[in-house]
């Protein structure tokens, strides 16, 4: 590993201020395994650890853009889908850095509702070049745009003939206008305004690939992380942002080499985020501000199976009026114009990335479309009684931690937040998040780290000076401590066997 003083990749690493590794509270990186995560980590201290680390001389990676985009095709339900990576390695293989297990560190990372495999280069570019880490970022089915080798979606998510921008799931199979009808909602305006929808006819190829992405879902992580993550010579750190997060989780117990999960700004299985928004009700929780009590008469969700969300500059103002509120206060409403000519501004740039979702089956919980996916899937497989109910639990188990025998424990769960996230309280974590992890058997470990800065989107710049990848640098230490300072070596250990069991909860 190569920092700003010379050691070698898998030793202890030095600092080169030792006042400033005890005043981060971030810990030394060394390779013992009694390294505790910090409960707070302060405005200053965030911008320390993020210059120390920024300091760094950049690892060389491999690819013209310090990274390898990668197409592979799978076959599961019997359908192929084409499946995009960004792949990120140090080109030196002394440099691949090693954790306090031995093995060689790789980190799987998923994007968010709004995103696709892009949308985690700033982190996989910072974790590999200044950290030694392999890392691999992987677009959700139907998300990597295949129709070139830039992968950037053209044009707009909703067009001017009314047509709108429908996932690709295998090249140059796209869906059509005759495919789907587009809906308006406003059942769920004081969070997201008017939801645009593409509701997918039944019978038609859109309608059947709608029931069976998360098959392809599970197939395509699992064999990302096969093909560039050995077992014996690799342990696996997952990540996913928001969205992301309840598929890393059910990942990290049907991959055997993931040793643990890396949780900022990560939502947590789909049963406990839908127990956290019972919880804290639709319209979220800011610091220093009550929530509104009529948030909780909001109804809870129940979408279908067929219908895509297409997302529009409504779902980047919900998340900046509340960081913009837990930052300036009141205030900030004084200029409002100014914040959405931001908003729309950023909206447009981000239109290159997919924006459009359909995974709140598995986020929030809807077992009811589930079983409605699983049996729609299964019809068309021509499937017996018996296996159509196994499907059907298939599906429902992506929602919640797997039991039994002859299963992989869940994973020790390292849980991180921002000061300005309006999703991620540190009330929920630890009055309804934390709980039901403790309650799982077996329990894995868990500890709740929170930024003194920082938003839901953790990579943003803010305002202040020397925090330009917003708390990104700092939390990227915090991972690497624990690492390789042997936090995840403390929780429960694999078990030897398959993975198939039932779900807990």
């Amino acid at each position: 590993m190569v920092l700003s003083s010379p050691v070698v990749a898998c030793g202890p690493v030095l600092i080169s201020t030792l006042v400033l590794a005890t005043s981060l509270c971030l810990g030394t990186m060394s390779a013992l395994a009694d390294y505790t995560p910090p409960k707070l980590v302060p405005y200053d201290d965030l911008v320390a650890a993020t210059k120390e680390v920024m300091s760094r001389p950049s690892i060389p990676t491999t690819g013209a853009n310090g990274y390898v985009d990668e197409v592979f095709r799978i076959n599961t339900a019997g359908m192929d889908w084409d499946i995009g990576i960004g792949v990120y390695n140090p080109t030196d293989p002394g440099k691949v850095a090693v954790g306090a297990d031995g093995k060689k560190i790789g980190i799987f990372l998923l994007h968010g509702g709004s995103g696709d495999y892009k949308s985690m280069h700033l982190q996989a570019s910072a974790l590999s070049q200044k950290f030694g880490y392999k890392v691999i970022t992987m677009s959700f089915p139907g998300r990597h745009y295949l129709q070139d080798a830039i992968h950037d979606w053209p044009g707009n998510t909703v067009e001017r003939d009314g047509s709108v921008r429908t996932p690709i799931w295998l090249k140059d199979e796209l869906i059509t206008r005759d495919q789907y009808e587009v809906v308006e909602d406003k059942t769920k305006r004081p969070r997201y305004g008017t939801r645009r929808l593409a509701k997918a006819k039944p019978g038609t190829n859109f309608y059947h690939r709608m029931a069976a992405w998360p098959l392809a879902f599970e197939e395509g992580g699992k064999q990302a992380m096969r093909r560039h993550f050995a077992e014996g010579e690799y342990s696996v750190y997952v990540h996913g942002h928001s969205t992301g997060g309840p598929f890393v989780n059910m990942l990290s117990q049907r991959v055997p080499n993931v040793a643990g999960v890396l949780a900022i700004e990560n939502s947590p299985f789909g049963y406990i985020n839908r127990a956290k928004h019972a919880w804290s009700g639709e319209m979220g929780k800011i610091k220093g501000f009550e929530l509104v009590e009529t948030a909780k008469q909001l109804p809870s969700r129940a979408d279908p199976f067929e219908e895509l969300y297409i997302r529009s500059w409504r779902d980047l103002a919900r998340y900046v009026g509340p960081e913009v509120l837990g930052k300036e206060g009141p205030q900030a409403l004084m200029r409002l114009p100014m914040v959405m000519e931001d908003v729309l501004d950023t909206w447009d740039r981000s239109q290159k990335r997919a924006q459009f979702k359909a995974e709140y089956l598995v986020t929030h919980s809807i077992d009811g479309s589930l079983e409605k996916a699983a049996k729609i899937t299964a019809e068309r497989m021509k499937l017996n009684e018996a296996d159509t109910k196994a499907l059907i639990a298939r599906y429902i188990g992506y929602t919640r931690e797997l039991e039994g025998p002859n299963v992989k424990p869940v994973p020790p769960n390292l849980f991180m937040i921002s000061a300005h996230s309006r999703d991620h309280s540190k009330e929920v974590y630890e009055e309804v998040i934390i709980p039901l992890y403790k309650k799982m058997n077996p329990a894995p470990k868990t500890a709740l780290v929170q930024f003194d800065a920082g938003k839901h989107g953790y990579m943003s710049g803010e305002d202040d000076d020397g925090l330009d990848l917003g708390i990104g640098p700092a939390v990227f230490k915090v991972w690497d401590d624990a690492i390789r300072g042997g936090w995840f070596l403390t929780g429960n250990k694999p078990v030897k066997g398959g993975t198939e069991g039932k779900a807990g909860n």
